[in-house]
């Protein structure tokens, strides 16, 4: 898309953003002025605008510590937002119903627009702070999956996760617990399949000690991760000196021979958000050809909607990605794009098995409605 087509498309959504915040402002403005009908409306506005306006200010070159503040305020905002719109809209349209049907008598009384608004609030209020409690919940997940290839004679268990984004409110807040977690399953593989960072490595706030937490992670064959679309842009190098002090083997394009029963793939993202520099994703079925047929072949694609590439030579393929749509309803959306936006898929009896976390952490708003930060456990056969 050309720079033109861009700014087009900015300038569209955030013309809808503001149309919609218009909308929501004025209706928590009405229930307010029930309770106190002097309310000074300019000072409102500024106020609801401040908050509205938070998920643009948040991309302005800020000081460090104004641009941490603002990204805390609007990351909590988006959540907000969206189930105050939800909610709003759907007691607009139980009004239009009741008035239609004649249970609602017109003109609309003051205590059913009380009643009306107080509901949204306490709606909003309660799914919020649901959201962000269960989004501070850690739930495992364990899969069978028994491979076509022969050269693994013993079980070797698997453990995946994705979907860090540290630099992310809260996720370094996080990671003890996640790493805690995953060295209580005694992996012999940890995978880390894309989206470890947020776009911003000087986002972290204490990167040293992610390190540390990260290096501490145990697995008897080591800690491999792939580039998901977060981990690009301007801080990309510092990304990648990140991984190495904190000894996770990054695989781009490329793979490693597990103990001589497993072929190990990652793949580089195709749609990084700020590019990866000189670093462009690359065809790997040559190199998947190549592999001893005996040996299973395991590949980390960060993106769900690259599963149609891998044919039968490949025996699982680890994604995330989706988040599963992370809170209610985007899990409707994300189940409509992709063939498998979440949990165990095969096509048919010779496709790869297909398995896509829901992530360990959040993007965006620090909520978890409809979905679960999880811990995935593989056992390969």
């Amino acid at each position: 898309m050309s720079k033109v087509g861009i700014m087009l498309s900015m300038i569209c959504i955030l013309s809808f953003y503001i149309i919609l915040n218009l909308y929501i402002g004025r209706k928590i403005f009405q229930w307010i002025r029930l309770f106190f009908p002097y309310i000074n409306k300019a000072v409102y506005t500024v106020v609801y605008g401040f908050f509205a306006l938070s998920l643009v200010i948040v991309f302005l070159p800020l000081p460090t510590i104004i641009k941490g503040t603002m990204s805390w305020i609007s990351s909590y905002w988006m959540g907000i937002f969206i189930y105050l719109l939800i909610f709003f809209l759907i007691a607009d349209l139980i009004i239009l119903l009741g008035r239609m049907t004649k249970i609602i008598p017109t003109p609309i009384s003051q205590s059913i627009h009380f009643y009306t608004g107080l509901s949204v609030i306490l709606l909003t209020a309660g799914v919020v702070s649901y959201g962000i409690y269960h989004a501070n919940q850690i739930k495992y997940v364990s899969y069978d999956i028994h491979t076509k290839a022969t050269a693994l004679s013993t079980r070797m268990k698997i453990v995946l996760i994705s979907d860090l984004h540290l630099g992310a409110v809260n996720s370094e807040k996080r990671l003890e617990n996640i790493v805690k977690n995953i060295n209580n399953l005694e992996p012999d593989i940890v995978c880390i399949a894309g989206d470890i960072f947020n776009d911003d490595y000087y986002a972290l706030q204490n990167p040293e000690k992610a390190i540390g937490l990260l290096k501490s992670i145990t697995a008897t064959y080591g800690v491999y991760g792939s580039l998901g679309n977060h981990d690009s842009g301007k801080t990309f190098d510092e990304m990648i000196n990140f991984l190495k002090q904190s000894h996770i083997k990054l695989l781009n394009d490329t793979y490693v021979i597990i103990d001589g029963r497993l072929a190990l793939f990652g793949r580089v993202d195709p749609s990084p958000i700020g590019g990866f520099g000189e670093l462009k994703r690359k065809e790997i079925t040559e190199s998947i050809a190549s592999l001893d047929p005996k040996l299973p072949v395991v590949v980390m694609d960060h993106t769900p909607s690259n599963i149609e590439q891998y044919g039968e030579n490949v025996d699982l393929v680890l994604a995330g990605h989706t988040h599963k749509g992370q809170i209610f309803p985007g899990s409707l959306i994300t189940n409509a794009v992709f063939v498998v936006d979440y949990g165990h898929y095969q096509k048919d009896t010779v496709s790869p098995h297909v398995i896509v976390t829901s992530g360990v952490g959040t993007w965006g708003m620090p909520m978890r409605v409809g979905s679960n930060n999880e811990i995935v456990s593989i056992n390969l056969r």
